[in-house]
């Protein structure tokens, strides 16, 4: 298998561009930031409550 190439990823964007619009891709891209945001929030979180459980063993 091959690496995706520049024209893939133009036509990837062109057919993402056809089918949510110019005014729905901003909205789009937040929310994926948002919720990237959180999951690494989240994952922090997750980190810090395994260090503390395991310095009270």
């Amino acid at each position: 298998m091959s690496s995706i190439g520049v024209t893939e990823i133009l036509i990837i964007l062109a057919v993402v561009l056809l089918l949510f619009g110019g005014k729905k891709i901003p909205e789009l891209m937040k929310g994926l930031g948002s919720g990237i945001k959180e999951f690494k929030n989240a994952a922090k979180d997750d980190q810090t409550a395994a260090k503390k459980e395991e310095e009270t063993k």
